[in-house]
């Protein structure tokens, strides 16, 4: 799980593996695979940032090389 900020400053924990894509709306959505949307304070590099460490850190990347 990675942590990302609402928009009205509430930490929220989401699964990274369910993200489909990242939009700028000029706020930054995170579209889900289930099609739920979430409005976020966290720049989009910042959450690349967050995936690539989370991924390193359950050695998701083994699998990929």
């Amino acid at each position: 799980m990675i942590e990302v900020m609402r928009l009205d400053g509430k930490n929220y924990w989401i699964n990274p593996h369910q993200i489909e894509c990242i939009e700028t709306n000029p706020d930054v959505t995170l579209v889900m695979l289930s099609g739920r949307k979430l409005v976020v304070r966290n720049s989009p590099e910042e959450m690349i940032e967050k995936i690539i460490s989370y991924r390193r850190r359950i050695g998701a990347f083994k699998n990929e090389e």
